[in-house]
């Protein structure tokens, strides 16, 4: 049998190099690299994966844990993590906790066993003690979220400068009375959301009426509700800046049904720029957010931590941009 031995003769290098070719090419100079799987392609090498893993006590595999799967948000930050960890020769195990936190506690046995090398995850609704303990001994990244004075690599947009650029807009169409559909406030990134919309109306010196503000799920059913409450008020809003695109979409229906255009009568922004709201009637103004490029820095973020390399900082924020399109007025841009 042939062994990695025989592949670092024939090719003169050590056998750590064979090794790092196999596990982490990226790090190994091409010429060398080459060099070293013609070896192998010469001599036939099958390397015993298997054995491999298990004397390292790596799985080759990271978990990636959602709240919620249906999340078209969601699904393009995976789409950058999986193609990350496919380029580093790692799968990826999907872990869908349907927004119950008992199911993530379940979900990081799996990480605490040895059955995954890491772990990339969408929310930090556990407990803070629990989370510090699990970052401590494992490796962690929380992406689309972080929290203050845990220094847990994590990467996220500026949801209170995204959300100000937003109001900032509709202020800027000549609207006063501007409301909010928040979504649920036991989420960082629904109070970043709220900061924006409040720092814009201020800044502004607009008066902040406490009716207007609503708490959505950040489903398309609580925007549609919330929005009647709004239509119910004796002086409703004139635009509705929404805490994600789903619920700005119910919020639009529930003004179809009450008689009211969309811009004309009312304007709206949502937040996510999701595939869908382009092609909705109609199209909705939105701040986009870069998923793809959110889950590939995600898992080289984690893959850092795998193999041991040092990290210059924790907190990465990547940049949004404000899509424009027919639900607010104004001309459309991309």
């Amino acid at each position: 049998m042939v062994k990695m031995s025989d592949v670092a003769k024939l090719a003169n290098v050590s056998t750590a190099t064979v090794s790092r070719v196999l596990r982490f090419p990226e790090t190994v100079k091409e010429e060398t690299r080459l060099k070293v799987l013609k070896a192998i392609d010469d001599l036939k090498y099958q390397p015993n994966i298997l054995a491999r893993q298990l004397r390292r006590n790596e799985t080759n595999t990271i978990l990636v844990v959602v709240p919620n799967i249906m999340n078209t948000v969601f699904l393009g930050i995976i789409e950058g993590i999986e193609a990350e960890a496919s380029k580093n020769n790692y799968k990826v195990l999907l872990g869908n906790t349907n927004n119950e936190v008992d199911n993530e506690y379940g979900l990081i046995d799996l990480l605490k066993q040895k059955q995954t090398d890491g772990m990339i995850l969408f929310s930090a609704r556990m407990e803070r003690k629990r989370l510090l303990e699990l970052c401590e001994n494992h490796p962690v990244v929380l992406t689309m979220d972080y929290i203050d004075g845990l220094k847990i690599p994590s990467v996220s947009i500026d949801n209170i400068s995204s959300s100000r650029k937003a109001v900032q807009h509709l202020i800027s169409l000549g609207h006063t009375r501007i409301a909010h559909i928040s979504g649920p406030f036991k989420y960082a990134s629904s109070k970043d959301r709220y900061k924006g919309y409040e720092q814009a109306m201020l800044h502004n010196d607009l008066k902040i009426d406490s009716m207007l503000v609503q708490e959505g799920l950040f489903t398309f059913e609580s925007g549609y509700n919330q929005m009647l409450k709004l239509l119910a008020m004796e002086h409703p809003p004139t635009a509705i800046f929404a805490a994600n695109d789903e619920m700005a979409m119910g919020v639009i229906k529930a003004a179809k049904e009450r008689g009211l255009n969309v811009p004309n009568d009312l304007a709206v922004v949502g937040f996510d720029n999701i595939s869908f709201s382009s092609i909705f009637d109609p199209a909705l103004t939105t701040i986009a957010q870069p998923v793809y490029k959110m889950g590939e820095l995600s898992m080289r973020l984690l893959l850092d931590q795998i193999r041991g390399n040092s990290q210059m900082k924790s907190q990465y924020i990547l940049e949004s941009d404000l899509v424009i399109r027919e639900s607010c007025g104004g001309r459309e841009t991309s």
